[in-house]
């Protein structure tokens, strides 16, 4: 009887260890894709402010249509299908095979503006990550696209840590998802302008294609990349030279 009762407690214990690891984890989630978090995503549009001076974002309903594009065939997309590879690849401690997703998805920049956003949130976010958060993959992974002088991808480093935290892909990827669209969604709100309740009901709007992309890319791979949000594209190369900025993308 008092063996019984002491595997009992034991498993009670390590239960409650797990429940712990696990909370800690969307602790350290949540902070991660706040904006508190020091990455500047603040100070890029993602092309948007191009879109409303040019009168294609407008109202919330145009800026739902524009992002809802964007994540289920351009940017988010890819963006979607790096993480998840990046994910699998900490997860199953394939440095070799990560450092080749790093470097195509560091390419795979449709303009300069876009190669400078991720970059600039990535490196910032990298700094901070082996700061607080440190961790040894994340360390390897950070020497060596120094030493191959890859530009860092915020989808690669957010994938990896999400996976070193043990966070499960099918809440890491949507909460990453969510986080992409939401800062977004706040320079349309400055931009357009919307009002915050506006702001938020365009999140709420894309929640059910956040989530199909969310499926669509675990299904994926590498192979999968590709872009058919042209428009897109079009905006961040117009948004170069366009006379008057606020945002650096």
């Amino acid at each position: 009887m008092a063996i019984i009762t002491n595997i009992m407690r034991a498993s009670i214990i390590m239960s409650d260890q797990q429940h712990r690891i696990s909370q800690l984890a969307l602790l350290r989630q949540q902070s991660w894709l706040s904006p508190a978090f020091p990455t500047g995503s603040y100070s890029y549009s993602h092309a948007i402010e191009w879109a409303v001076e040019a009168g294609y974002i407008h109202d919330r309903k145009s800026l739902v249509d524009w992002l809802e594009a964007d994540l289920c065939y351009g940017s988010g997309r890819n963006e979607a299908i790096v993480f998840i590879e990046a994910w699998r690849c900490a997860t199953e401690d394939n440095c070799e095979k990560l450092l080749e997703i790093a470097e195509l998805a560091a390419a795979f920049r449709g303009t300069s503006e876009f190669a400078l956003e991720t970059s600039q949130q990535a490196t910032a976010c990298l700094a901070t990550l082996r700061r607080v958060w440190p961790d040894p993959f994340l360390e390897t992974l950070s020497e060596l696209l120094s030493e191959l002088r890859i530009a860092p991808v915020l989808s690669v480093v957010l994938g990896v840590r999400a996976a070193t935290q043990d966070i499960p892909a099918i809440l890491a990827l949507p909460a990453f998802l969510q986080s992409y669209l939401a800062n977004l969604v706040t320079a349309g709100v400055r931009l357009v302008p919307l009002g915050q309740t506006d702001g938020q009901l365009a999140i709420a709007e894309l929640e059910g294609a956040v989530l199909a992309v969310a499926a669509q890319a675990g299904c994926a791979t590498i192979h999968d990349l590709g872009s058919a949000a042209f428009m897109v594209d079009l905006a961040s190369a117009s948004h170069e030279t366009q006379y008057t900025r606020l945002f650096r993308s």
